[in-house]
């Protein structure tokens, strides 16, 4: 069932036991198999059907350090959440992601990745993939990995249906959760928030916050503050160490075969560090995407030339009238090293129209980082040469130490 407002699914005295917060992949994902368990279950999803730029301004908040993207467009308020917007890159995560590494401290999950595996052939159901083929080692360091790109599923439109007929999932839009209520043992309630107005409270056996990174930590800092500690009563970690994917064009390359590596739909091929090349550099993951650009003829020799001659090359184009790039271009995002000073804080200046605090991200890139990104390229560089596929030349501004640009990708709008 889908309500568009509170007061119908009142009207409705339907009872949940479980109480979901939000209605993007995750919401969605255990809505639906807490549904097919006979398990009665509330979606409540600030967002209405569609976008909104009154709800979307709820989203509105600052960020303190790195530049940013705006956290009103990182993320979306409508059913189906983020998946709105979401380009479809899938992959699954190298057992080394969930490990710790001796040389970034707080690094590691509780779990690992084989608590995963056994969901993997769900996963690829509800994203419509194929299966992925195993990762080709190019070197002892280097690996050619496979990202599949979706048909970018969008949650609120693929399962709307489903849901709607469903008996056991009421879907309720346009209700915003405001703060969660607790005794320091467990969510007792949430207050709720509605056509512009307080909308009472709403209780369940179980809550399930599936707000997505940035407002599961606002809610919940909001919640303890309000509750002295009783929504999560262990808050030291909270809103803290949040990450993203820094992605930025890090260098070019002149591949000696542009059939050396199947590319996709889009002439991209992805490369990744063996897990023994990580220990011995002691660098964070990392994924070079490969974009390939072959050019025939006189665009092609001007193409390799921006890799070797940028000058020459320059004038060559002109000359020609050629606007040409070198022949692979070379972006890299990678693993973000655990900070504690990475966090999400309550705005003290600012709050939405329903008095919750607004976000004030405090977001910086770390050295490991950059070491990554630099050793990630040279690692890459040298396995090209060794194996005789090709040469990388790395970008000026990262050779050189100077700032990452600002007029780039940044990141993977987390």
């Amino acid at each position: 069932m889908i309500f568009d407002s509170y007061e119908a699914f009142r009207a409705a005295n339907f009872t949940a036991k479980v109480c979901i917060l939000g209605s993007g992949p995750a919401g969605t994902t255990i809505a639906r198999k807490l549904g097919a368990a006979g398990i009665p279950v509330v979606v409540l999803e600030a967002g209405s059907r569609e976008f909104g730029d009154d709800s979307q301004d709820f989203y509105r908040g600052v960020t303190v350090g790195d530049p940013y993207f705006d956290l009103d467009i990182t993320r979306l308020r409508f059913m189906g959440g983020s998946s709105n917007h979401w380009a479809g890159w899938c992959r699954v995560l190298d057992s080394q992601d969930f490990e710790p590494k001796a040389w970034a401290p707080d690094t590691g999950w509780p779990i690992s990745r084989a608590d995963i595996e056994p969901y993997l052939p769900e996963v690829q159901d509800i994203l419509e993939l194929p299966d992925f083929r195993p990762d080709v080692p190019i070197s002892d360091d280097i690996r050619w990995v496979q990202l599949i790109k979706s048909p970018a599923v969008r949650f609120g439109e693929k399962f709307a249906d489903e849901l709607d007929r469903s008996r056991n999932v009421a879907v309720v839009l346009s209700t915003y959760a405001t703060e969660l209520t607790g005794d320091g043992k467990r969510v007792t309630g949430a207050k709720l928030w509605s056509n512009g107005q307080d909308a009472g409270s709403f209780t369940a056996d179980y809550f399930v916050v599936c707000t997505g990174g940035l407002e599961n930590s606002r809610l919940l800092l909001w919640s303890n503050q309000r509750s002295n500690g009783g929504v999560v009563p262990k808050a030291t970690a909270l809103g803290r160490y949040w990450m993203e994917h820094p992605t930025f064009e890090g260098g070019n390359a002149i591949l000696a075969d542009y059939s050396a590596f199947e590319v996709d739909a889009t002439n991209e091929a992805f490369f990744s560090p063996t897990l023994a090349a990580m220990e011995r550099l002691e660098i964070m993951n990392f994924g070079i995407r490969l974009i390939e650009t072959p050019y025939p003829g006189i665009k092609s020799v001007i193409a390799d030339l921006a890799c070797t001659a940028p000058e020459m090359a320059e004038w060559v184009s002109y000359q020609l009238s050629q606007n040409l790039r070198c022949a692979a271009q070379l972006y890299v995002a990678w693993e973000q090293a655990p900070l504690a000073s990475n966090q999400i804080r309550l705005s003290k200046a600012d709050v939405d129209p329903a008095g919750v605090p607004r976000i004030e991200l405090h977001w910086k890139k770390s050295e490991l980082e950059r070491r990554t990104l630099l050793e990630g390229l040279r690692l890459f560089g040298k396995t090209l040469v060794r194996k005789d596929l090709g040469r990388v030349r790395v970008a000026d501004w990262l050779a050189s130490g100077g700032d990452y640009p600002t007029n780039e990708e940044l990141a993977g709008h987390h």
